[in-house]
């Protein structure tokens, strides 16, 4: 059993619920990320909430855990994904270490340490 602390209240949830939380999180990095690259590439104005993935974050849910929890880490992850995939400094084939996460054989993913940091998980 899990507990998540956001918004000053803590929400319980059981290691299915978690692992979906886990789970909103690294998919909204990968698709931010994705969108963040193709709007440096091209030249488009960079702003992760004209997505229409960022605005939705539903992609992956599950009705295991609450859609407005699960839509809440989803746009955590994916702010953080476009910042990285929107960041000038890294050159298209660049693979390695980012701000948030890193971009390795075509697969983003966020750091461990950041996942954790977003979703306070803690064990009871």
């Amino acid at each position: 059993r899990y507990r998540v602390y956001r918004n000053g209240s803590y929400y319980n949830t059981d290691n299915r619920g978690a692992e979906l939380l886990r789970q909103a999180v690294n998919e909204g990095y990968r698709k931010g990320f994705a969108a963040g690259r193709g709007d440096r590439n091209g030249r488009r104005n960079s702003n992760w909430s004209n997505s229409s993935d960022y605005r939705n974050g539903s992609y992956g849910y599950q009705n295991h855990v609450n859609r407005g929890q699960y839509q809440y880490y989803f746009r955590q992850g994916f702010q953080r994904g476009y910042q990285d995939g929107s960041n000038s400094r890294f050159e298209n084939d660049y693979n390695g270490q980012y701000e948030y996460g890193s971009y390795d054989n075509g697969s983003a993913n966020i750091l461990g340490t950041i996942l954790n940091q977003i979703l306070n998980l803690q064990s009871y």
